[in-house]
């Protein structure tokens, strides 16, 4: 698991930001993503895939997350 930053870039757009490899990348698709459940898969532009733990609310964002990678790009 790696320790991942949920954030919105410049264009306000979701992304992740990996720290440990220094790279940000746009969230294309978030499974759960409401006021009453978020996070899921993430996937992201590059075709990489994320899963977050689902929270019973939404956070504020910029949050640092636990994920785990399930499909590399």
């Amino acid at each position: 698991m790696a320790n991942v930053m949920i954030q919105y870039n410049e264009s306000h757009q979701l992304s992740l930001y990996l720290p440990k490899k220094d790279l940000e990348e746009v969230i294309t698709f978030f499974e759960f993503d409401s006021e009453e459940k978020w996070g899921g898969e993430v996937h992201l532009a590059n075709g990489a895939i994320y899963h977050i733990a689902p929270m019973t609310s939404k956070p504020r964002l910029p949050i640092t997350v636990k994920a785990r990678r399930l499909q590399a790009a």
